[in-house]
């Protein structure tokens, strides 16, 4: 008789690396990575200021603000989104927003994650589901509330031993 796993760091992240790398695959054909692939879920929901783009996706992904530019920037280099930068100074920040074409792929990933989330999840009884979202909610929140309380350290590419 085998014990269940203990839910620890060790565990949540093998899940999430595992499932992240069958979208990565998913993806990849479409020419998109991980990044912009959340990037055009946020803009899936409408368009949104810049600051307010940048906010979601370093909370999420946990990069540095430069790291979150660039992937806004490779998005509208790909024709995937568009950033109204004519907004006159004081009159809100620059909107950013999916273009047809970033329109069309977010809905070709959204169909991906939505194929990969029912044959993952498909005999996991719904009550057991609502109570992994909830602790996995819980740990995050609080995930987030010690890295707000820290200084900054170095962004993930330094970490990575990347430039």
């Amino acid at each position: 008789m085998s014990t269940a796993p203990t839910l620890n760091g060790q565990v949540v992240g093998q899940a999430h690396y595992a499932t992240r790398a069958l979208l990565e695959r998913a993806v990849a054909p479409l020419g998109v990575t991980f990044g912009q692939a959340l990037t055009l879920n946020v803009l899936a929901a409408g368009a949104i200021e810049r600051t307010g783009l940048v906010h979601r996706i370093t909370s999420t992904l946990k990069v540095d603000e430069p790291a979150a530019h660039t992937l806004i920037t490779q998005l509208v280099d790909a024709d995937l989104a568009q950033v109204d930068d004519r907004t006159p100074t004081g009159a809100g920040q620059p909107r950013v927003w999916l273009t047809d074409t970033g329109h069309t792929v977010q809905g070709r990933i959204s169909d991906a994650v939505a194929g990969i989330t029912a044959r993952l999840y498909a005999d996991i009884p719904a009550d057991e589901t609502s109570t992994a979202a909830r602790v996995l909610t819980l740990v995050t929140q609080r995930a987030n509330a010690e890295l707000a309380a820290m200084p900054a350290g170095p962004g993930v590419a330094a970490t990575l031993g990347q430039k």
